[in-house]
């Protein structure tokens, strides 16, 4: 294990343009750096190194990093393999801890596993191309299916014999022990092979290590599952692994679109034929990590159905997580009678590549036409189909992309907008209760702020607009985020000894239950919990973080340039005027974001506090909880009139 010590010494040690300049043409421009992004096809340069940073961003494809970063996904490295990389370049001695026992002993598992796994693989080859039966049954049935010898051996794919102890007692001979075999689930608890008489897919992981095996019978006349896989072992589990993505990863990358089909033969012939940005969930419904596998190279799918019209239909019911991880889903249904493979092999790679293309549609769209075309006039039907399609929008993170598709649903199932809206406000006012009861322990008043909040999402469209301006503080949010990630280990007060990180995630302590945008929301706790932990906070800390959505974040603040809008002050209540860039004058910029942000949460306070004693006064005039009301809201007035002084404003009810 590499020792904290060295990685420090390499990350301190590596200029990002050294490593990226062995791979990319890079030529200067200003302060940066540029040249063509290797991560997707391009004609005109997007890919920008920042020498002073120590950083790269493609504005293109957004892959962005440092060099480390760089090397793990343009050479699919792992993490300690990029730093040996970079140490080898600059000639660095490497500093290594002996593993703790019970890292070693789960280390040793694993590799055990995957030696097994390896050794596996090569004995189904040999018996594929070099028996008389591997011959006649398993190589001939691979090119009865059109795989070529070359792609069949890239694949790993192979031959399992009948005999039922063949790998295993060959395995022992050769030195494999009887638990390991078994641990890798190649040997059952009886000490025969698991998989007999079948042709064999490798199953590759993200490194292009073998972790599993798909076997398919050939014969027909035997009672016995059609495919089987390797069962769960320390390596293999089959809920976190797509068939496939140790080839697919970089195409994927490049054409910025993931193909999902549902079979190993699928994807083999599609590779084949050129189109090697597939991948299969081999025949399970997908799951919350596959998702995430794929949305860590693009954030497009396309999935591609047979001609079965049921299929599809209980295939679409397993695709709203998709909706949920925020990606941009697109169906195509291929004639009927025809999968992947076979219309492949019909009507060629040219013509399957143009039909996929051109009979893409989008999801929510698809399958809003498609139930809508068995209800008939059956109301009843109907609206179980609208409030179908209502929840998958639901999922969908994006306001704005929820918004356009509730627009158009509604045109297509003929209903008024404002109903859709209606419906969507209430599915999502059930997930944010859920998600503010999961993530915060809100007390006193906050707490009530964050059930009112949420309750605001059942209202209805027209009367959200009155008061819209009061509810997204997300562009303040996103101010304080930036102030943080740019300025978090420069000093704020030199009496105090007081960082910008301090003096920011100690002033938002006492507002994270309030805080609108959940990554943001994130970020501010990660970091409070950091300052208590005594851990220190850096840009590079949040430039290498190892969530992407948080690492993408502080590379866009650091390397783009900050100009501000004429329209920020108008819009989002954020002053510019002509003060200096905030680099220039962090701290004032920092108190003032603090201040407004904390000033504009107040205000959201108190209006619901009025919205409260109305409903009270509604119900019965003498509620004493209406007197507790009043008192908190002339406490929330007189703090908003102390800060409103603060920053400039006057009154209790000033522009917001």
């Amino acid at each position: 294990m590499i020792t904290q010590k060295s990685v420090q010494e390499i990350l301190e040690t590596v200029k990002v343009e050294d490593i990226i300049q062995d791979y990319v043409s890079l030529k200067r421009r200003g302060v940066n750096m540029i040249g063509l992004c290797p991560f997707h096809s391009e004609k005109t340069p997007s890919f920008t190194v920042s020498p002073a940073k120590n950083i790269f961003k493609c504005f293109g494809c957004g892959q962005a990093g440092d060099a480390v970063k760089f090397l793990m996904e343009h050479e699919q490295l792992t993490f300690p393999e990029a730093l040996r990389h970079i140490a080898r370049k600059y000639n660095i001695d490497i500093e290594e801890t002996a593993p703790t026992p019970e890292a070693l002993a789960q280390q040793q598992v694993a590799d055990s596993l995957y030696i097994v796994n390896d050794y596996a693989k090569k004995y189904y080859e040999d018996q594929l191309f070099n028996t008389d039966i591997g011959k006649g049954v398993g190589l001939s049935y691979f090119k009865n299916r059109g795989f070529r010898e070359a792609t069949i051996r890239k694949f790993g794919l192979g031959f399992a014999p009948a005999k039922k102890d063949a790998l295993t007692a060959k395995a022992i001979s050769e030195g494999h022990k009887i638990d390991t075999l078994r641990d890798a689930g190649l040997t059952s608890k009886f000490d025969q092979d698991f998989f007999r008489n079948r042709v064999m897919f490798s199953i590759h992981n993200v490194s292009g290590k073998v972790i599993g095996f798909g076997g398919r019978i050939l014969q027909k006349d035997i009672k016995a599952p059609k495919y089987i896989n390797t069962p769960e072992t320390e390596i293999y589990n089959k809920s976190k692994v797509l068939y496939g993505i140790y080839f697919a990863k970089q195409s994927i990358r490049k054409e910025d679109e993931c193909i999902l089909v549902e079979g190993y033969t699928d994807v083999i012939s599609l590779h084949q034929a050129g189109i090697e940005n597939v991948v299969a969930s081999s025949g399970t419904s997908l799951t919350k990590e596959q998702i995430r596998l794929i949305k860590r190279y693009t954030p497009n799918v396309k999935i591609i159905y047979d001609g079965d019209i049921a299929g599809v239909k209980a295939a679409l019911r397993g695709l709203d997580l998709l909706l949920e991880q925020d990606l941009n889903v697109k169906v195509v249904t291929l004639p009927e009678g025809e999968d992947p493979d076979s219309y492949l092999q019909s009507v060629g790679a040219s013509a399957f590549k143009k039909y996929i293309d051109e009979e893409a549609k989008d999801f929510i769209l698809f399958k809003t036409n498609l139930l809508l075309k068995e209800i008939g006039n059956d109301p009843v039907k109907k609206t179980h189909v609208i409030k179908d399609i209502v929840n998958s929008i639901g999922l969908i993170p994006d306001p704005i992309k929820r918004s356009i598709y509730i627009k158009e649903c509604a045109r297509l199932v003929n209903v008024e907008e404002q109903l859709l809206v209606n419906e969507s406000n209430r599915i999502l006012a059930k997930q944010v209760t859920k998600q503010r009861n999961e993530e915060a322990k809100q007390q006193g008043v906050w707490k009530e702020e964050g059930d009112q909040l949420a309750r605001h999402l059942e209202k209805p469209l027209a009367k959200q607009e009155k008061t819209a301006k009061a509810v997204g503080d997300e562009f303040q949010e996103k101010e304080i985020v930036r102030n943080l990630m740019l300025f978090c280990d420069q000093i704020f007060d030199k009496e105090e000894n007081l960082t910008v990180a301090e003096y920011i995630l100690s002033s938002l302590e006492d507002l994270l239950a309030v805080i609108d945008n959940p990554l943001y929301k994130t970020i501010f706790s990660e970091g409070i919990q950091r300052l208590l932990d005594h851990h220190p906070i850096t840009p590079k800390y949040y430039a290498q973080h190892e969530d992407d959505n948080i690492r993408k974040m502080a590379l866009d603040f650091a390397i783009s340039p900050h100009e501000y809008s004429p329209n920020w002050e108008k819009m989002h209540d954020i002053t510019l005027t002509t003060q200096p860039m905030p680099e220039e004058n962090f701290t004032k910029d920092t108190i003032e974001k603090l201040k407004r942000f904390r000033l504009r949460k107040i205000q959201r306070m108190i209006s619901k506090v009025d919205q409260k004693i109305r409903s009270l006064q509604e119900q019965d005039m003498n509620d004493p909880k209406i007197i507790v009301q009043i008192k908190l809201k002339l406490k929330l007035q007189e703090l908003h009139g102390t800060l409103s002084r603060e920053v400039g404003m006057l009154g209790s009810t000033g522009r917001f």
